[in-house]
C-alpha cells in the first residue's frame, strides 16, 4: 500500500512539470515515465585547479537536500553523483547530455543515466534523471590563481530533479 501511495504521489508530482519544455538534447528516451520529482537546494562545490597552465574552478560535487512539494526533506544529493531517498535507497548516475538554458546565470540542465542502484524502493527501477529549472550554481568568476590552488568554494544553487523508470 505504501509503495502505491508513493507512486501515485510521484505521478502527481510529474504533472507539476507538464508545462516545462524539456530541450530535445536532454529528453528521456521514449518508454520511460516520471515517477518522482524533487526540488533540490544546496551548493555546488568547486575547487581551484591548474590544467594546461590555466587556473580555473572545477566542479567537485553537489551537496543538496531534496524536498517534496510540501517542503519536507525526502533525501539528499551528493558526490557521485548520487541521489539518496530518505529511507536509504539511492541511485548513482552519469551525465549523458546537457542543455545550457540560462547561460551566465545558472548551471546547465541535464540528462543523467542511472548506472547504479542500492535498495528496493522508489529508486529501484529508476533509469534516467533530468535536472531542470536550475538557479545559480555557476563556478566563481574570480579568485582562482596560484595562491588559491586546491581551495574549495561553495556556490548556492537550486534545481528540480525528475526521476524516470520504464513505463
Amino acid at each position: 500500500m505504501i509503495k502505491q501511495i508513493v507512486i501515485l504521489w510521484a505521478v502527481s508530482q510529474s504533472l507539476a512539470y507538464a508545462g516545462i519544455s524539456i530541450p530535445e538534447q536532454i529528453k528521456v528516451p521514449v518508454g520511460n515515465e516520471p515517477v518522482l520529482s524533487a526540488h533540490a537546494k544546496g551548493d555546488q562545490i568547486y575547487q581551484c585547479s591548474l590544467s594546461n597552465g590555466v587556473y580555473s574552478w572545477q566542479i567537485q560535487a553537489p551537496d543538496a537536500q531534496l524536498f517534496d512539494e510540501h517542503g519536507q526533506i525526502i533525501g539528499k544529493h551528493y558526490s557521485g553523483p548520487v541521489w539518496e531517498y530518505k529511507e536509504g535507497s539511492r541511485v548513482q548516475g552519469k551525465i549523458v547530455a546537457r542543455a545550457d538554458v540560462a547561460p551566465g546565470s545558472a548551471i546547465t540542465w541535464l540528462l543523467v543515466e542511472v548506472v547504479g542502484h542500492k535498495g528496493n524502493s522508489v529508486f529501484s527501477k529508476t533509469r534516467f534523471i533530468n535536472r531542470i529549472n536550475t538557479i545559480g550554481g555557476l563556478p566563481p568568476e574570480t579568485g582562482c590563481d596560484g595562491n588559491h590552488l586546491g581551495q574549495e568554494k561553495r556556490v548556492g544553487y537550486s534545481a528540480d530533479y525528475v526521476f524516470y523508470q520504464p513505463g
